[in-house]
C-alpha cells in the first residue's frame, strides 16, 4: 500500500503531540503508583476498586473529543460524530478487556509492595515490550537493546533474591511473594499490550489521527472499566466504599478526593502511553514508562519514607544502565538511517514517494 510523505507542518505537529503526550505520560506514570499506594497505606483494602480507578476516568476523554467534533463541524457540517469503524472498535474492546485484567494484577501488587519495589519490578516491562514488539511489529533487536533487556532481567532477579527485606510489618511472606509475582505478570502483560496497540494502528484500514487515538483510548478504558466493575460487583466493593470512607485514616472527604484524583491521574497515564505509540512506537512508550522509574522511586522514599536497601540500589543502577544502553543504541541506529537516506533516495529503482 502506498504511503504519502509527511509535510513539514504535519511533522512539526506530530513532534508537538509527542512532547505533549510525554508530559501527560510522566504525570500519570509518576503520580499513579503514588496515589494508589496512598489509598492502601491509609486503610484502603479494595483491590478491585483500585483497579477500576485506573481506567474509570475514561469519560474525561469525551471533553477533548467534543472539542474535536465541534472544530470539525465548523468547517465540515457533514462530519461524523465518531471516526472509529466496527473492526477497530472490536480490536480496541479486546485490548480493553486485557487491560482490565492487567489493572487488577498491578493493583494487587501495589497493595502488597512498597512503591519503590513495585516500580523496579515494573521496569522489566521494557524487556517484555521489546520482545513482543519484535514478534508483533517486527521491531529489530540490536546489541544495545539486547543488553538493556538482560540488565533489566538481572535487576528484577536481584530484587527477587531479597524478597521480604522491605516487607510491611502487617503482611505475611506469602502475601508479599504473591504481590511480587502479580506485579511481574502485570509488567509482562502490559509489555504485550503496548505492541498490540501499535499493531492495531498498523493493521487499521482507517487513516490514523489523534482524534481516532483518543477514541481508541476511550473504548479501551471503557471495556477495562466494565471488566473491573464485574469484579467489584462480585466482591461487593460498591457497598463497602461508604463504610471504608468513614473509617479511613485520611478522613471521609480526603478519601473521596484520593479516589477522584486517582482516576484522573491514571487516565493521563493511559492517554500518554497510547499517544506516544501513535507519534512514535510502542517500544518508545515502554522506554519512557521505565525512564520515569527513578522519579517514582525518589518520590516514594520522600513521601512514604520507604526503605531503600542495597539490593534496590543495585537494581536501580542496572535499570538505568539498561535505559542508557538502549537510548545510545537507538541514537546510533537513527544516525545510520539518516546517512543511508540520501543514497536510498538516489536509487532509481526506489519509489519516489517517501515512507511515513
Amino acid at each position: 500500500m502506498e504511503t504519502r510523505e509527511e509535510t513539514p507542518g504535519k511533522t512539526t505537529m506530530k513532534k508537538a503531540l509527542l512532547i505533549l503526550n510525554c508530559l501527560i505520560l510522566s504525570i500519570g506514570n509518576c503520580g499513579g503508583p503514588l496515589i494508589m499506594r496512598l489509598y492502601f497505606i491509609h486503610g484502603g483494602k479494595r483491590i478491585w476498586l483500585s483497579a477500576w480507578l485506573e481506567t474509570g476516568g475514561w469519560p474525561i476523554i469525551l471533553i477533548p473529543l467534543a472539542f474535536s467534533y465541534f472544530h470539525r463541524r465548523a468547517t465540515d457540517p457533514t462530519t461524523k460524530l465518531f471516526y472509529m469503524k466496527p473492526p477497530l472498535f472490536i480490536a480496541a474492546a479486546i485490548i480493553g478487556v486485557i487491560t482490565g485484567l492487567d489493572d487488577y494484577l498491578y493493583a494487587y501488587g501495589v497493595a502488597r509492595l512498597p512503591v519503590s519495589t513495585s516500580s523496579l519490578i515494573i521496569a522489566t516491562q521494557l524487556a517484555f515490550t521489546a520482545g513482543f514488539a519484535f514478534l508483533l511489529v517486527k521491531k529489530k533487536f540490536t546489541s544495545y537493546s539486547i543488553n538493556a533487556v538482560v540488565l533489566l532481567t538481572v535487576g528484577a532477579g536481584v530484587l527477587a533474591m531479597h524478597t521480604g527485606s522491605d516487607k510491611p510489618a502487617h503482611e505475611s511472606s506469602r502475601e508479599y511473594i504473591l504481590g511480587f509475582i502479580m506485579t511481574l505478570v502485570a509488567a509482562a502483560l502490559y509489555g504485550f499490550i503496548l505492541p498490540l496497540v501499535e499493531l492495531t494502528y498498523r493493521k487499521s484500514r482507517q487513516e490514523m489521527n489523534y482524534t481516532l487515538v483518543m477514541e481508541i483510548q476511550m473504548i479501551m478504558c471503557l471495556l477495562a472499566t466494565v471488566f473491573c466493575t464485574v469484579g467489584m460487583l462480585i466482591n461487593k466493593d460498591f457497598q463497602a466504599i461508604p463504610r471504608e470512607a468513614r473509617n479511613s485514616e485520611l478522613g471521609e472527604v480526603k478519601y473521596y478526593l484520593v479516589l477522584v484524583w486517582s482516576a484522573i491521574i491514571w487516565q493521563c497515564f493511559f492517554l500518554g502511553a497510547i499517544g506516544v505509540i501513535f507519534c512514535a512506537s510502542s517500544l518508545l512508550s515502554g522506554i519512557l514508562i521505565s525512564v520515569f522509574l527513578p522519579v517514582t522511586e525518589i518520590l516514594a522514599v520522600i513521601f512514604f519514607q520507604e526503605k531503600f536497601q542495597a539490593e534496590k540500589g543495585v537494581a536501580l543502577v542496572l535499570s538505568l544502565w539498561g535505559f542508557v544502553s538502549y537510548f545510545y543504541g537507538e541514537m546510533k541506529e537513527n544516525k545510520k538511517k539518516k546517512l543511508a537516506a540520501p543514497e536510498t533516495s538516489m536509487d532509481p529503482s526506489n519509489n519516489p514517494v517517501g515512507n511515513v
